[in-house]
């Protein structure tokens, strides 16, 4: 492990800012239709139960990273293997994210921009913050926060003041009863954004106060969860249900809408900065988790050795996961959500806390 220290106040700032995201700029939990903010105000809720069960590992290990931990609960061999897993889910989920912003930026700024070429740009950025260690990237994160804060109350207060809110759009509130809505729960929302979170497992080990750590990821869950379904409400009373469902960046397309006095338009370029910054953040906290699992797994004296090849995987599984966008966003709501996040963010953490439970009772007993 890096010799570096973040606070609880750091941390809080690096969660809310990994779950806002690209969970701002997609349309998430659509399928609810106009209970989509329902279906993410529960997410964010079932989502607390998961997050407690990370404390639970991490108060069993404070001073290991999972994938050290998982070779003391499972066995070395297998506890390897799965170490290994969980470093290509990270950088799976990287090549995600990276291939959300480029191509919102193609699409909003620079449509005649090779893909290739807003990728590499993005992701040589990452891999200069993240080799400068995990307190550069909190302290960026404290800045980044204070700016995206500022454009979200701008952004809310010229919507109101546009007069585009018609909150007939979100009715009827469940139409089609509950169920709709808590299959959306249990398929999309309880995972994406906020169970995605559990890479923040190898960050712990870095906080300079453990006993604040179920507190701090707890609150922070509730605050992007609150943001999110201020935002979703938002989209919809603006945009309705069916334009919302249709948009690829249902948040720009709102800001798009923005019109004050026949002279303030046009804002969408500040908003995505900050959506940016939200990419940004994700893709840099899932870039120095796997760089230094990877290192750890493989006792790599220097992690930042790792950057580079990281990097260059990154890019090219960004660019090669799918052959348009459309492709990509079905991948992620349906394949990936069912084989790859239900089982690493929900099922083997389950297991290993109740591997990990059984063993700490046998050695109290003993």
């Amino acid at each position: 492990m890096e010799k570096a220290r973040i606070s609880a106040s750091q941390l809080f700032i690096l969660m809310v800012l990994f779950e806002l995201g690209t969970s701002l700029l997609l349309p998430v939990a659509i399928q609810a239709n106009q209970d989509a903010w329902l279906s993410i105000l529960l997410g964010m809720l079932g989502s607390l139960i998961l997050f407690l069960i990370y404390c639970k590992l991490y108060s069993y290990y404070p001073s290991l990273l999972p994938t050290e931990y998982m070779q003391k609960i499972l066995g070395k061999t297998i506890g390897s293997v799965l170490a290994f897993l969980y470093m290509f889910y990270f950088i799976y989920n990287m090549a995600r994210v990276l291939r959300d912003l480029g191509e919102m930026l193609l699409t909003f700024s620079y449509s005649d921009t090779p893909l290739f070429i807003a990728n590499a740009l993005l992701i040589l950025v990452i891999i200069y913050t993240v080799r400068k260690g995990i307190e550069v990237v909190a302290r960026s994160g404290e800045v980044f926060f204070i700016f995206m804060y500022v454009l979200a109350v701008t952004g809310f207060f010229l919507i109101v003041c546009s007069g585009l809110i018609d909150f007939k759009n979100l009715q009827p509130v469940l139409e089609k009863g509950i169920f709709p809505v808590l299959k959306v729960v249990l398929v999309q929302t309880l995972y994406f954004p906020f169970g995605e979170a559990i890479v923040f497992s190898m960050i712990l080990p870095y906080l300079n106060n453990p006993k604040k750590a179920k507190a701090t990821m707890l609150c922070a869950t509730g605050l992007s969860g609150i943001n999110l379904t201020i935002t979703m409400l938002i989209n919809i009373s603006v945009l309705g249900v069916d334009l919302t469902a249709r948009s690829q960046f249902p948040l720009l397309s709102t800001v798009q809408s923005i019109q004050v006095a026949d002279f303030l338009e046009r804002l969408d370029v500040f908003f995505m900065l900050a959506l940016v910054i939200g990419g940004f953040s994700k893709i840099s906290i899932l870039f120095y988790s796997a760089m230094i699992g990877t290192a750890n797994l493989f006792k790599i004296k220097s992690p930042s050795q790792l950057s580079y090849p990281i990097g260059i995987i990154v890019l090219f599984m960004s660019l090669t996961i799918s052959s348009n966008f459309q492709e990509h966003l079905y991948e992620g709501i349906g394949i990936e959500m069912f084989f790859i996040q239900i089982p690493f963010i929900a099922i083997i953490p389950l297991l290993l806390f109740l591997v990990a439970l059984l063993k700490n009772r046998r050695n109290q007993k003993a």
